[in-house]
């Protein structure tokens, strides 16, 4: 039986703890240290989907902008870049910078070296001060960060989903902007603070890879007009 190696290991920033990348022949794992694996270069299907479902609806547009808070393992980036049109621009805010390196290093070929596209620009920062000093430009922000709104590993991503933080996302976006969130469970408080904060919200579950595996969901959250 082939075992996993040990690539490299990474600190989150601010005190988050570390990353370890790990590798099984062509298999590659990236995971926490003492809380288990964030994600794995095999099971994308959620990944892909989240950069689909977002990103699509702005395929035609001339010059679409996004914004992805959270590499990972590029999958969504790829998904997104394959979805836009080639005047777009890409976003990816990276709070790690060793994800930012291991990409570049060991696995962006697993996801087709999304990072080589030039429409990315990659920013080693919080997705937080991005969406706080957009005002009104993105046509679309997606969010995979951490295991979602209610499965945090890391305390300080918490913002992102408070009521003040969606109010953030609310006005970052253009008037047909779309706020695409990725959990691994149910938050069922947080689709009502989407609500609260103005979106129209659609509730997507997808397999986790190719139509088998755990259910992710995906909420397309769209600006109420009304609002």
């Amino acid at each position: 039986m082939n075992r996993w190696e040990e690539l490299e290991v990474t600190e989150i920033p601010n005190g988050g703890g570390a990353l370890r990348l790990m590798r099984r022949v062509d298999e590659f794992s990236i995971r926490i240290i003492g809380r288990g694996e964030l994600m794995n270069s095999r099971t994308h299907g959620s990944e892909d989907a989240l950069g689909r479902l977002a990103c699509e609806p702005y395929a035609k547009h001339a010059a679409a902008r996004v914004l992805i808070g959270g590499l990972g393992m590029g999958f969504t980036l790829a998904t997104a870049l394959q979805s836009l049109g080639a005047s777009a621009k890409v976003e990816v805010a990276e709070l790690v910078p060793g994800v930012v390196a291991w990409n570049q290093r060991y696995i962006g070929h697993c996801a087709g070296q999304p990072l080589q596209d030039a429409r990315v620009k990659v920013e080693v920062a919080d997705v937080r001060d991005l969406i706080e000093n957009a005002n009104g430009s993105y046509h679309a922000i997606l969010l995979d960060v951490d295991n979602g709104p209610e499965g945090l590993t890391h305390d300080a991503n918490d913002a992102l989903y408070t009521l003040a933080g969606l109010a953030h996302a609310y006005h970052a976006l253009t008037p047909d902007g779309t706020l695409a969130v990725w959990s691994a469970a149910p938050a069922p408080r947080f689709v009502g603070a989407l609500r609260k904060a103005g979106f129209t919200v659609e509730q997507h579950k997808v397999r986790a890879h190719a139509g088998k595996g755990p259910r992710h969901l995906i909420w397309l959250a769209t600006r109420d007009t009304k609002h």
